[in-house]
């Protein structure tokens, strides 16, 4: 059974889409998606900067047609589950078919400029806890007055909020803990982002989503969502909502996945992957980062691909003929 993975804020690199433009209709298929998005995809992902590329408005479109852009370019009609961290929950949903693709890359650039806008309102951040015991890292988390914004996995939980509540848990970290500030613009996937929720329920309100063809998880309470409604209104209340990764996770491995495929800029979500899922049934993982990645995903899809009536339920096994046939 197969997973495919759409990483969040954070994942980028400067220039990270260059060799995807080789590729046939790549460049015109982003300069599409710009008008959508609101920002020009092919100068961010080719010739911006670091500083550029962290301007959330600008790279959470940005995250999501590169998703959307590889995956054009496998037989995704052969993945069973689909899922992503945070902003990129939105490709995961277009690939699961429960969004269309321009849905996806509007509703990225509304999420951006929103956030982006929020975080201009109150000086906060967010900071990696490294280690320790996940109860009392937590406990120290809310005794700063802070939140427990995105559970990774372990031994990884990202508090966010106000500067000074930060300074204090790098000051004094839980036992066996350390403290890594994130170079973000704010408090993410909190309270503090209320106002970026509310602007993107009011575009979102005129999506039209579709029924889910295969297993797509959600970030809230890593649980399968089958309603296109339902998925729209948790995208929504993720704006404010912390990631559950851990639980998504937890997901992947009740299912009994064995194999994942994590979409460019590639990287963080196979490590996180790699490190929880461990054992005889770890799963297979492919990192795909460039062009050349695609024939190692093309091959996995060939050995742990599944059928399209599979891919709703989860269960079944699928013959691989279509391996090498490309689906959007």
């Amino acid at each position: 059974m197969l997973a495919v993975l759409c990483p969040g804020q954070g994942s980028q690199k400067p220039g990270f889409l260059t060799p995807w433009l080789d590729l046939p209709d790549a460049e015109a298929r982003l300069r599409t998606w710009s008008t959508l998005a609101g920002v020009d995809l092919v100068h961010l992902g080719t010739t911006a900067d670091a500083d550029e590329i962290r301007d959330t408005a600008r790279t959470q479109p940005l995250l999501v047609a590169a998703a959307l852009l590889a995956a054009s370019h496998l037989p995704m009609r052969q993945v069973t589950v689909t899922a992503g961290h945070s902003v990129g929950e939105l490709g995961a949903a277009a690939l699961a078919g429960a969004l269309p693709a321009e849905a996806a890359i509007t509703l990225a650039g509304v999420r951006g400029r929103e956030m982006a806008a929020a975080c201009a309102l109150e000086p906060t951040g967010m900071a990696a806890v490294l280690g320790g015991d996940p109860d009392e890292v937590t406990a120290t988390i809310d005794a700063h007055g802070l939140h427990a914004a995105n559970r990774n996995g372990k031994g990884q939980v990202v508090a966010a909020g106000a500067l000074d509540g930060l300074e204090k848990l790098a000051a004094a970290p839980p036992e066996r803990a350390r403290v890594v500030r994130l170079q973000v613009a704010g408090a993410f996937h909190t309270p503090y982002m209320s106002p970026a929720e509310d602007a993107l329920a009011t575009v979102a309100a005129g999506v039209t989503p579709g029924v889910p063809d295969r297993v797509l998880l959600s970030n809230l309470d890593g649980t399968a969502v089958g309603d296109g409604r339902e998925l729209l209104e948790r995208l929504v209340r993720q704006v404010t909502a912390p990631v559950r990764w851990d639980l998504c996770m937890a997901t992947l491995a009740s299912l009994g996945v064995t194999g994942v495929i994590e979409l460019p800029p590639a990287g963080t979500l196979a490590g996180l992957v790699k490190r929880e899922l461990t054992g005889a049934d770890a799963p297979e993982i492919v990192a795909v980062k460039t062009p050349d990645d695609l024939p190692a995903a093309l091959d996995l899809i060939a050995r742990h691909g599944t059928t399209a009536d599979a891919a709703i339920d989860g269960t079944s096994p699928r013959d691989n003929t279509d391996a090498g046939e490309a689906s959007s």
